[in-house]
């Protein structure tokens, strides 16, 4: 089998993958400029500007469209995947890294007041309407660029 050669003619997951990338590459970009610094853990960690999550499903909702039809079963299916991994990247994430800014603030407290030695928890779990509406605009837009 030739998986290799195969899917990287696939346009799909190339509009996928090249939108996540991009994506990650700015979400990087926009964190040097803003932190005037570089941070490699930046192109892993969740959250920030524009959302990858979003961005690639985005992409592959709309490359499929366009490969099979916005009227086929697996467009439909993908646009609702596309649908529930936006709402979680924004909602359910979002609301976790706020539980972790309040569990780390009482932590501070303990720490600060008893000593207490604990980790820090991750709070940039999720990203702003806005960080997925970018992400999913990306997404489009490579998914556009690579079947136009």
């Amino acid at each position: 089998m030739d998986f290799f050669p195969q899917i990287f003619k696939n346009k799909v997951f190339l509009a996928t993958f090249f939108a996540w990338l991009i994506a990650q590459c700015l979400k990087v970009t926009l964190g040097i400029i803003k932190n005037k610094r570089f941070d490699f853990r930046w192109f892993l960690d969740t959250g920030g500007m524009p959302s990858s999550h979003s961005s690639g499903v985005a992409a592959m909702a709309t490359s499929i469209g366009m490969a099979l039809g916005f009227d086929s079963p697996i467009f439909a299916m993908a646009l609702l995947f596309a649908l529930v991994v936006m709402f979680d990247a924004q909602g359910v994430r979002r609301a976790a890294g706020k539980q972790a800014e309040i569990l780390n603030r009482i932590i501070e407290d303990i720490q600060f007041k008893r000593k207490v030695g604990e980790d820090r928890l991750k709070e940039l779990l999720g990203h702003t309407r806005f960080e997925v509406f970018a992400g999913a605009v990306v997404g489009v837009l490579v998914a556009f660029f690579l079947f136009r």
